[in-house]
């Protein structure tokens, strides 16, 4: 190893002064306001809000299930058929004396029958409760889906930010390792050092542009993953903070929000309910079934022969059909029922403890992300001390070129895990707000119109007819 000269090695001020840059600015993209315009948050979660594949997916597939109700509401409504029949009929006629008489008919009916089911074992009611309890289980899977996808955003968002800073304090870090690798051969030009020391320069050098290309490559997928959320590339993004503002305040309270509001828990509650009321509709097979049903129709012969050319018939009828035995098929199928409410219940107590397990882990990691946050701020700012000493002591002689480059690493080190733990917090702060159910953009105010899946659910509750979408689709 080389060592240096009793007169120390005499580090340029330029030199001095790009390593505080180094020490200052690396993390310059998380705790300073970007210039206007930036691109914010709170921005980024509206366009993923109103763009994102997979929640519009979701809105659509409630959208769908919003028509369960107006398809079990039609078992109240009465059932209309119209009916006409007409056609050209061949008739062929021997008569006593062998005589042969043949005609052309033309015959036609026309007929309109009006069936009303008056009771059929609460068959209608059940489904109508069940289309109630899938639609809200429905908006339930939508929120959920809602907090999956404002939480990538969020994700998306701070990579970017974080590689950003990452690459901008590798570029740094190269520019210090030049300028020591430059420093180094002019003093060994001048019999100040040893070729060892220029060697240790010339590999730290080199793995600084290594730890660059890392760093540029985890920028570029961090973009285009910003893409696929978000929507569209990323501009110049503005600081993020954490969301505490909006978080429990004791793990406690955050355990009791999640098992009331979190939407998987929620929507677990509503498919046991589909569950309990299935039990009733497989029972409805089981009991009798009754309906009026009203017909009139119109016949119309064209045979000479005949004395009656047409026919006019109205009827009311009532029916009541009682099931004696089917076979053993709504028997198996109300066992089968009760079976599967069975197993929803059990879902529903599995959701709960994994929202519970799922609340703790996002707590306890939203905690640890501040404790590291400040601890590696401490680090950043002891290894700068650090940096700037050791660079005093080598220009006295009493450091070597070595160690102002293991300085130089630990500072670099110490900003990179401050980078990340920057990004974590505020990733760890948005992770415990889904965790309790509460990532939505009514919660975090995004600026944007707020999807309202009630609108389309009353658009359709009561249509009778019309196959047209309200979008007009």
């Amino acid at each position: 190893m080389g060592v240096v000269g009793r007169a120390g090695p005499r580090w340029p001020p330029r030199f001095r002064s790009t390593g505080r840059r180094l020490a200052f600015a690396a993390f310059g993209l998380l705790i300073a306001v970007a210039p206007a315009p930036a691109e914010t948050l709170s921005d980024a979660l509206a366009k993923a809000y109103q763009t994102h594949p997979q929640l519009n997916a979701e809105r659509a597939k409630l959208r769908g299930t919003d028509e369960n109700i107006p398809q079990a509401l039609a078992g109240y409504r009465p059932q209309l058929v119209a009916s006409l029949s007409a056609g050209l009929q061949a008739v062929r006629n021997v008569l006593p004396d062998n005589t042969v008489q043949g005609a052309t008919l033309k015959p036609w009916t026309i007929g309109l029958t009006v069936t009303q089911i008056l009771f059929n074992g609460y068959k209608t009611a059940s489904n109508v409760r069940i289309a109630e309890f899938q639609v809200k289980s429905g908006r339930a899977a939508l929120r959920n889906v809602e907090q999956g996808v404002l939480l990538d955003a969020v994700t998306a968002y701070m990579n970017v930010m974080a590689n950003s800073a990452l690459v901008e304090a590798q570029r740094t870090n190269v520019q210090v390792l030049r300028e020591i690798q430059a420093t180094t051969k002019r003093r060994l030009a001048a019999g100040d050092v040893t070729p060892t020391d220029t060697a240790q320069a010339e590999a730290r050098l080199s793995r600084g542009l290594a730890d660059l290309n890392v760093a540029e490559v985890a920028l570029a997928i961090s973009k285009e993953t910003y893409v696929q959320v978000i929507g569209e590339a990323p501009s110049q993004l503005a600081v993020a903070s954490p969301v505490d503002r909006l978080l429990p305040v004791t793990e406690v309270a955050a355990i009791d929000t999640a098992k009331n509001e979190h939407p998987a828990v929620v929507g677990a509650g509503y498919d046991v309910d589909v569950a309990t009321v299935s039990i009733k509709l497989a029972e409805s097979a089981l009991l009798p079934t009754v309906s009026v049903q009203g017909s009139v129709s119109r016949s119309v012969q064209t045979d000479t022969t005949l004395t009656t050319t047409s026919t006019d018939q109205a009827s009311v009828l009532g029916q009541i059909n009682v099931p004696i035995y089917d076979g053993g098929t709504a028997a198996s199928q109300t066992r089968q029922a009760k079976e599967v409410a069975s197993q929803s219940r059990m879902v529903l107590e599995q959701v709960r403890h994994q929202s519970r397990t799922a609340v703790v882990s996002a707590w306890v990691a939203n905690e640890g992300t501040k404790v590291a946050l400040k601890a590696v701020e401490s680090e950043v700012r002891a290894a700068d001390v650090a940096l700037q000493g050791v660079r005093r002591e080598a220009e006295g002689g009493q450091r070597t070129t070595i160690d102002v480059l293991n300085a130089q690493q630990d500072l670099t080190n110490a900003k990179t895990r401050q980078i990340a733990s920057q990004r974590d917090r505020v990733i760890a702060s948005y992770t415990l707000l889904s965790a309790v159910g509460r990532l939505d953009a009514h919660t975090l105010n995004i600026d944007t119109p707020e999807y309202q899946p009630e609108v389309h659910y009353h658009q359709v509750r009561d249509a009778w007819h019309g196959l047209r979408t309200p979008s007009g689709k």
